[in-house]
């Protein structure tokens, strides 16, 4: 009797554990980590990473995978990122350098800063989200609008993904891009995808091919409902289409098809009926503005960090102010400050409203401005502008630098004026998601696929949502990333990738727009400097600052602001509350980026990944 008893508690105590978080080594993480020798695979949502795990299983590594996967979030995730976005991706392959794609498509050639200045002065009148109309005078400083045809780039997806597999890949766009045309032809769609449907409809019922897609048969879907992008389904077809007919022959050429593909979407019938319909519909893109367009492989910035390099995609992205960031931070001992105390945060806010400052100061397109990068990234500059961190009081200054002349602050553009956002919160921007992947041979690949979200044009029976990225350009004329034709807005999207000595170790990504560098330091620092697994790095709480000039909307600028979770403690936003710091309490789990993370042990060839809860990331190992 008394073994049967203790045989029924010990299953009944193996129960309760089995029901419990699983531990790691600090502390119990929400998830457990994801962990595989062949692969793996981290993303937004779970149909998504399961396209790239698939590409994995056939053989490809880990640049197939993280193409597969981008193309199927295009089609799955379009609350957040469509197949009429952009993706700038971060690549290392065995035996070869870091290498940036720079996917980011160029402003139309009739987007001049002259055409939304004079349509905010009065133009032809615009169409509000109640469907009323308004005249362009109202609208505050020729604001490029953040909805609708106007606010879109060329498409960028579909070049980049095309010169990584070209490049660095291994298999054809039609085997990548099989998960996505699946997706198109139906998939059971969800509650946040519905919830976008229904919150996001008063503003894109006004586009008629928009309507039809996303409200089937008049109605908004119900969750679970098989829903079906027949047009898109369609274009992605002729794509591949395109690819099959070019590449066969005795030599199978892979590259001529790639390249067929490329030209049937940019310089052939796809980019004629989404010009003549954007032309239409009073946009600026035209047919030419996708011929010109090149997704080029470029060089990315890179940081050295207490043993680790950190790489980061130029400077037509935010990417280089996390460089920034580390070379001022490398100066603390964040460690003995302790992980989220008032020091540490504070410390953080501040370094990143000294790098901010200057991203709004001097990034922009290279190819049209230019910029004292060297000077910017060295660790002369940092050291000159550490001593602007006041240890005892926030600052309340927007303070570029003077990185030509190696001043620490460029006295005359200093900023103390607020301005916060007047659009309604419907209208604003609508986010990102992420990818990344590691596979057998430690080849890294990170991503962050973004643009064209709900709510979006739909270019007519092309199926392709475009894009919203314009409104990331100013119509300041003094400002680097002021408007003009064929010239790229700077982004906010900025994937990383670390090596530790040389050797393969880290990839990371998120979504969050400006504070997607805060999210990717704090879970870098945290596995850094505090030795956290990816799961407890990603779940750590957090927090970021809003001290910057917003990339999007009607670009506010929020002196002093820093949002931090409640988890973080009451004791500390006190105290950070004391220092001047305008904290805004946030919910256990509010903040706005979710990255992914996955590290990787060249030593063993185990690759493990911390997908966040907090807007459900999802990782897949094999």
């Amino acid at each position: 009797m008394y073994i049967r008893t203790l045989i029924v508690l010990c299953l009944v105590a193996a129960f309760i554990l089995a029901g419990l978080p699983v531990s790691t080594s600090h502390a119990d993480t929400f998830r457990p980590v994801v962990r595989g020798k062949r692969g793996v695979v981290a993303g937004g949502q779970p149909l998504s990473v399961e396209a790239g795990l698939r590409i994995l299983q056939r053989g490809g590594n880990a640049v197939d995978a993280g193409v597969a996967t981008i193309l199927a979030a295009s089609v799955i995730e379009f609350s957040h990122f469509s197949f009429g976005g952009e993706v700038p991706i971060l690549i290392k392959l065995k035996g070869q350098k870091v290498v940036v794609i720079e996917g980011m498509g160029q402003a139309p050639m009739k987007a001049t800063r002259e055409f939304f200045v004079n349509r905010a002065h009065g133009g032809a009148p615009s169409l509000t989200t109640a469907g009323q109309t308004t005249m362009p005078s109202a609208r505050k400083g020729g604001l490029i609008p953040s909805t609708g045809p106007l606010s879109a780039t060329v498409p960028a997806v579909l070049d980049a993904c095309i010169t990584a597999l070209d490049q660095f890949g291994t298999k054809t766009l039609a085997e990548v891009m099989e998960p996505a045309i699946q997706l198109a032809d139906g998939f059971p769609i969800d509650e946040l995808r519905v919830q976008y449907i229904k919150t996001r409809s008063p503003i894109f019922s006004q586009w008629p091919d928009a309507k039809r897609v996303f409200l089937p048969g008049g109605e908004i879907p119900r969750v679970g409902d098989i829903f079906v992008q027949a047009d898109l389904a369609r274009t992605l077809r002729e794509i591949v289409r395109a690819e099959r007919l070019a590449s066969k022959g005795p030599r199978n050429n892979r590259h001529a098809g790639l390249m067929a593909a490329r030209d049937y979407f940019y310089r052939g019938p796809i980019a004629r009926r989404i010009g003549d319909y954007m032309q239409a519909n009073g946009g600026l893109i035209a047919a030419g503005d996708f011929a010109r367009f090149t997704a080029k492989v470029g060089q990315p910035v890179q940081a050295d960090y207490r043993g680790y390099q950190v790489y980061k995609a130029g400077f037509w992205t935010q990417g280089p102010a996390l460089v920034e960031t580390l070379n001022m931070l490398e100066g603390f001992d964040l460690k003995k400050m302790g992980h989220n105390s008032p020091a540490y945060i504070h410390t953080l806010a501040e370094a990143l409203k000294l790098a901010l400052a200057d991203r709004d100061r001097y990034y922009g397109d290279p190819d049209f401005v230019k910029i004292p990068m060297a000077e910017l990234l060295s660790k002369n500059y940092a050291a000159l502008r550490r001593p602007l961190i006041d240890e005892s009081r926030a600052s309340l200054a927007q303070q570029p630098g003077d990185p030509s002349n190696m001043k620490a602050v460029l006295a005359s553009a200093v900023q103390t004026i607020g301005r916060a956002s007047a659009l309604p919160e419907i209208e604003r921007a609508n986010d990102t998601t992420c990818v990344n992947v590691v596979d057998k041979d430690g080849n890294l690949f990170s991503a962050t696929p973004s643009g064209a979200w709900l709510p979006a044009v739909v270019a007519g029976d092309t199926g392709v949502l475009m894009g919203q990225r314009l409104q990331s350009s100013l119509t300041d004329p003094n400002s680097p990333n002021v408007v003009a034709p064929g010239k790229r807005p700077r982004i906010t999207l900025t994937p990383t990738l670390v090596l530790k000595g040389g050797e393969p170790f880290m990839v990371l990504s998120t979504p969050g727009g400006d504070n997607q560098d805060q999210a990717l330091l704090q879970v870098l620092l945290n596995v850094i400097e505090f030795g956290m697994n990816p799961q407890e790095a990603v779940e750590a709480p957090r927090f970021d600052t809003q001290h910057y000039v917003s990339s999007f909307d009607d670009h506010e600028f929020l002196p002093g602001s820093l949002n931090v979770e409640s988890r973080v403690g009451l004791k500390t936003i006190e105290e950070l509350s004391q220092k001047g710091h305008k904290v805004k309490v946030q919910g256990e789990w509010g903040t706005l980026s979710a990255p992914t993370v996955i590290i990787y042990d060249p030593s063993n060839g185990v690759a493990s990944a911390g997908a966040d809860p907090r807007r459900s990331r999802y990782a897949v190992a094999w």
